[in-house]
């Protein structure tokens, strides 16, 4: 998958359904996450990170850089670029926003909006060690293909739940990271 095919199946007319989040009973903290999507030549590969294991909230789980949004923030395509810069170094003139997808909620009480970006190589990464520990890259059709995805129900309140998982090598993508990956999918 290219570029140009990526893009003809983002930016469709069709309407997507996206995938369950947590249904808050108040409104959430707004966030905002990177989708990093790295052209390698004719290959498009998505950017993760994991989380510095020392961390309070979420420490060693796999995540997109992002954050919450900040008072000094303009908005949340702003969240999402200047956390990018501090947790792994992208500066935000090197990422070309394409799109977004669903606002996401979480139990954790934080309402997501992942936004798309592509990067050209060269890339050179710039780790925050105190966030992150590592990264890596995944193929995205191998992201894309629901074949590869698994959903465990679980039950919280008297209701179900998904939580979605993406086996990849060694690693386990999953919660919310993994339903982010899940509404790209749903455009393909």
């Amino acid at each position: 998958m290219n570029k140009l095919q990526f893009l003809h199946q983002f930016h469709h007319v069709r309407q997507i359904v996206p995938e369950h989040d947590y249904p808050l009973r108040e409104l959430g903290r707004p966030a905002a996450v990177l989708v990093p999507i790295i052209e390698r030549g004719a290959n498009l590969n998505v950017l993760f990170t994991v989380r510095a294991s020392h961390l309070k909230h979420h420490g060693g789980q796999i995540s997109f850089p992002g954050g919450k949004l900040e008072s000094s923030d303009r908005d949340l395509i702003h969240t999402a670029l200047r956390e990018t810069h501090e947790e792994v170094g992208i500066l935000p003139s090197q990422v070309e926003v394409i799109g977004q997808l669903p606002r996401y909620r979480t139990i954790s009480r934080y309402e997501v909006v992942p936004y798309i970006g592509f990067i050209q190589e060269p890339v050179e990464l710039v780790l925050d060690h105190n966030e992150v520990a590592q990264t890596f890259e995944v193929p995205l059709p191998y992201l894309m293909d629901k074949n590869n995805h698994l959903i465990h129900w679980v039950i919280r309140k008297n209701k179900h739940y998904p939580v979605y998982f993406i086996p990849w090598q060694d690693k386990n993508i999953w919660g919310a990271t993994a339903a982010f990956v899940r509404n790209l999918s749903n455009h393909f």
